[in-house]
């Protein structure tokens, strides 16, 4: 019984563990210090993430840890089972990676006085994942998506250039206005339900629609929360904060931005879905359909403007877009595939746009810190561990066999043959939007192998820091093993999502 106390504690000390590491960095001297600070928090949080995923799926089941003992209406409460310990197994190891391979472009880009700072956020971004991760109550949700948001926007500014000043306003205005929507939404649904913790609120949804009343309440209450979720998120046509805040940021801080924290919001979605309102009411209120429209469109037009665009973190920006609108149009499917392929993916994009931001960042500082795609020219010669972290990443995006992100697109292929409605589009745009993807990864991929003649002196290798070698390798064999060996994951993703219910 020990045992078990102890494992139900692991989504709090994980949580308290991050936060402490913000509370604790301002006392250090330097960002040296306040890195390997960083680094241990998040080894430690992977370490007891996959003690937790071992135990949940082992047992088969799902907990609640109470904090505070304060019952409903009003309590805080964490929820862990098999589906949060992946994901927070996900975000620790990805945040590890994108640390401790992008510590590089920190030194250089940071001013060294603030270089504590960085990490600071840092440390607040990734508790503010976990919690949303974990928690198992409306309010808790919305202080850390305020968290995470003003930390985020601490990360574009810390370059300290106008194009960052710049890029950060345009992130906090438009995230503003997805939080304010989701605050909005939040509290019509606790006048309506007198609750916050999530079990108790779905309870009260499912009598009140089956008494037919609130329809139209629930409607405007569904509307403000996803959309708030959606613009929070970045999905097509609420993107135009993605593009400027990239290619302004430092790159490591790009990588967490893309690779995890839009995926934080995009996971609570999917618990509101299935732990408060339930899916049957979310479908009767339309919700899904019109989150597997904007899906659908996000991943045409995300790919459209990647493929026009010739500066190549722009181009990864909008290539985040494409990717964020398959997993909504997986979210919108409203079957249980459909959300096992969206889960799926979330892995998917976090293992391989990280890998492929810090990898950009490299090549570009090599190229003269030329952003343009025809600058590129010969950059993976001079940096071959970036040049194949880029190719992985590329052509799983793309969806190659062996990679990782042919998985996710071969699971939404067929959960679109059990959504009978939705099949034809489903399968037509995602051809299109793969097509797409080829279109503008595949050139960058040619342009940075492709040598410069005549010009040795640009051909030559540049000193490659262990850390960032280490950290692409290890992208690199995730990228592999989660396209080879596919099927545990997938079985933790179903199991978790049953337990949802």
């Amino acid at each position: 019984m020990a045992h078990v106390n102890w494992i139900q504690n692991i989504p709090f000390f994980s949580i308290f563990l991050a936060m402490l590491g913000g509370m604790i960095t301002p006392l250090v001297k330097n960002g040296n210090i306040a890195y390997k600070i960083h680094i241990l928090i998040a080894f430690t949080v992977s370490v007891m993430s996959g003690i937790l995923l071992l135990h949940t799926r082992n047992m088969g089941e799902s907990f609640t840890f109470m904090m505070g003992h304060f019952p409903a209406p009003w309590g805080n409460e964490l929820r862990a089972g098999p589906l949060e310990a992946l994901m927070a197994l996900t975000f620790s190891v990805v945040m590890l990676l994108s640390a401790f391979g992008g510590f590089d472009f920190v030194l250089h880009d940071v001013v060294a006085e603030k270089q504590k700072f960085y990490f600071i956020m840092l440390n607040t971004i990734f508790g503010g994942m976990l919690a949303l991760v974990y928690t198992n109550d409306i309010f808790t949700s919305y202080v850390f998506i305020e968290i995470i948001t003003l930390a985020s926007c601490a990360l574009i500014m810390a370059k300290g250039t106008a194009q960052a000043m710049v890029g950060t306003t345009h992130y906090l205005v438009i995230s503003m206005l997805g939080s304010g929507t989701i605050l909005l939404g939040i509290s019509i649904l606790y006048s309506v339900t007198g609750h916050l913790l999530f079990p108790q609120m779905k309870e009260q949804i499912i009598t009140l629609v089956a008494q037919g009343a609130y329809n139209f309440p629930f409607v405007v209450v569904t509307g403000f929360i996803f959309i708030g979720l959606a613009i929070k998120s970045a999905l097509f046509p609420f993107h135009t904060m993605l593009p400027g805040a990239y290619q302004a940021a430092v790159p490591t801080s790009s990588a967490i931005l893309s690779g995890l924290v839009l995926k934080s919001y995009i996971f609570l979605g999917i618990k509101l879905i299935y732990s408060v309102f339930s899916v049957d009411v979310i479908t009767h209120l339309k919700i899904l359909d019109i989150l597997f429209i904007f899906g659908l469109c996000g991943m045409v037009m995300g790919s459209v403007y990647a493929m026009r665009e010739t500066r190549m973190k722009r181009m990864l920006a909008y290539s985040s877009v494409a990717q964020i609108g398959y997993i909504y149009m997986g979210i919108g499917m409203s079957i249980r595939i459909g959300m096992v392929a969206a889960c799926f993916h979330i892995l998917a994009h976090a293992v391989t746009k990280s890998m492929l931001f810090l990898c950009c960042g490299h090549m570009v500082e090599d190229c003269g810190n030329k952003e343009q795609i025809y600058y590129m020219k010969g950059a993976a010669h001079r940096n071959p561990v970036a040049g194949f972290g880029f190719t992985v990443g590329a052509l799983s995006m793309v969806g190659i066999p062996l990679f990782v992100g042919f998985i996710s697109k071969l699971y939404f292929a067929t959960a679109s043959i059990f959504a009978p409605g939705k099949m034809a589009a489903a399968l037509i745009v995602l051809g299109i939007s793969m097509v797409l993807n080829a279109m503008y990864f595949l050139p960058s991929v040619i342009a940075i192998w492709t040598p410069i003649k005549n010009e040795g002196e640009k051909t030559k290798r540049v000193s490659i820091s262990p850390s960032f070698a280490f950290s692409i390798i290890f992208f690199i064999v995730l990228n592999i093993t989660l396209g080879i060996f596919y099927h545990p994951f997938i079985k933790i993703i179903e199991m978790g999502i049953v337990l949802l219910h």
